[in-house]
């Protein structure tokens, strides 16, 4: 068993008798009890367990917890409240870029990491950065408009 020392949405977690072969995703949810992070495939390719580890998304199913000893972790809790949502929760919503919801917490993680990174100026590189991320209810569209709106936002607000 190990001990894994962690920050998430940037409360100190110090939690001892981790087994060495859990998964980020299960550590969050089951240790933690941080449930928006959701598991889908286990084998990192729908996206729906995405997280920010250290500024960087991570696909929490392929990340053993141990290897997140130390680390800043931010999920989909991190970002807003029911009563405050940030910017791209907020276009998600506007836009009704969610149905079902189950990749949703993947797809803002991920969207979250593209808007601080990339200018995102075009449809295209959007989806291109979303390629990584399965939704089997949506054709994508209004997802796309939620990000490229909060892309605009942003860049209204850093001018």
């Amino acid at each position: 068993m190990s001990d894994v020392s962690v920050t998430v949405n940037e409360a100190r977690y110090d939690v001892s008798d981790v087994e060495p072969r859990m998964l980020l995703s299960d550590f969050l949810r089951d240790r933690l009890g941080l449930t928006g992070t959701h598991v889908g495939c286990e084998h990192g390719v729908c996206g729906a367990c995405t997280v920010l580890v250290n500024g960087d998304s991570v696909r929490s199913c392929l990340m053993l917890a141990v290897q997140a000893d130390g680390t800043a972790i931010v999920t989909v809790e991190g970002l807003g409240s029911p009563e405050e949502l940030n910017v791209l929760q907020s276009q998600f919503r506007e836009h009704h870029g969610l149905q079902c919801g189950f990749c949703t917490p993947g797809m803002l993680m991920t969207g979250e990491d593209m808007l601080r990174k990339y200018p995102l100026a075009t449809d295209d590189q959007i989806r291109e950065g979303l390629s990584g991320n399965l939704c089997r209810c949506t054709g994508y569209q209004n997802i796309v408009a939620a990000i490229r709106s909060a892309a605009a936002m942003r860049r209204e607000k850093e001018e």
